[in-house]
């Protein structure tokens, strides 16, 4: 790329007319679920996307401008990852995402799965607190919360990298709805659309640092 004179340079902001204004396999993991077969193991997590300017690195000859919309409009994305199959359900809304609206979340994953449950997420506090742990046992779910401060142990980190780079990164949405729609549409055809790049993504290998003391702990 360097010899057709491209760099590989940071994007810029630049308003737009209508503002003028290290990997390892985790056995702490799977000895929680020794037998796959009749266990289901999902991974846990919500994501609030904001309408603002994505910046990324990309070769170009000259540097990329990227519209600014006016306002910081948001949605709020609750996914879930089968460990095994790799799909992805999804819930959404713009208005925030609660203790209520995880437990309601553990409703429907009962409801879809019929074998025991074994769900991984971190420490938020509207998930690890008592309404929903209680909820939990009542459903016969198993919440496996993650040690404080270790995003990487959890795959669905690198979902919402995916998400990122293929509808965020460099884009530019002029309205609320349309980016609404942009992360909704994503989401609905994630599991057809982009298969092989969850199955190659997804993966049960971590990079995690040597703490021998951070490990999964059940609620």
């Amino acid at each position: 790329m360097e010899q057709l004179f491209f760099r590989g340079q940071a994007s810029q902001v630049c308003k737009s007319k209508r503002t003028l204004l290290c990997c390892v396999d985790m056995p702490c993991i799977m000895n929680e679920v020794t037998f796959l077969e009749w266990t289901h193991l999902l991974f846990m997590d919500a994501a609030h996307f904001i309408l603002q300017p994505f910046i990324c690195v990309l070769w170009c000859v000259e540097r990329l401008f990227i519209k600014a919309s006016a306002g910081r409009n948001r949605i709020n994305v609750l996914d879930t990852v089968n460990a095994i199959t790799k799909e992805v359900i999804t819930f959404s809304n713009t208005t925030f995402i609660n203790a209520e609206t995880i437990v309601d979340f553990l409703k429907h994953f009962r409801e879809h799965y019929d074998l025991p449950l074994k769900i991984v997420l971190d420490n938020t506090r509207y998930q690890h607190c008592k309404f929903v742990i209680k909820a939990a046992e009542e459903l016969n779910i198993t919440l496996l919360f993650l040690p404080p401060y270790s995003p990487n142990l959890n795959i669905i980190e690198r979902l919402w990298k995916l998400t990122k780079k293929k509808i965020l990164y460099a884009k530019y949405y002029e309205t609320p709805y349309k980016f609404h729609e942009a992360v909704t549409g994503f989401f609905q055809t994630i599991n057809q659309k982009y298969n092989a790049d969850l199955k190659n993504l997804l993966t049960l290998k971590f990079q995690f640092f040597k703490n021998e003391n951070a490990l999964i702990y059940p609620a």
